[in-house]
């Protein structure tokens, strides 16, 4: 583990403890549950995010007609600076 330092309000050391205690372990230990729920949330926003990017790919049409612009873009972009 890595040790840190963080400031808490009043109010949240006086609640993080009472929970602490209630629970039988460490304030350290319900912040790092606090903080592994948080950052779980953020897991299944990212994946909706790629999800949705991906169901993108392919699905326009360019000006002359290429459905495959995502994969062969550098050659694309080759032809048009030649």
């Amino acid at each position: 583990m890595i040790r840190t330092q963080i400031q808490l309000s009043e109010e949240q050391a006086r609640r993080v403890k009472a929970m602490a205690r209630r629970e039988g372990v460490s304030m350290a230990e319900i912040i790092r549950r606090g903080l592994d729920r948080l950052l779980a949330e953020e897991e299944p926003a990212r994946a909706r995010h790629w999800s949705e990017a991906e169901a993108l790919v392919g699905a326009f049409v360019d000006a002359e007609g290429a459905r495959d612009v995502a994969a062969r873009h550098d050659a694309y972009l080759d032809e048009a600076y030649r």
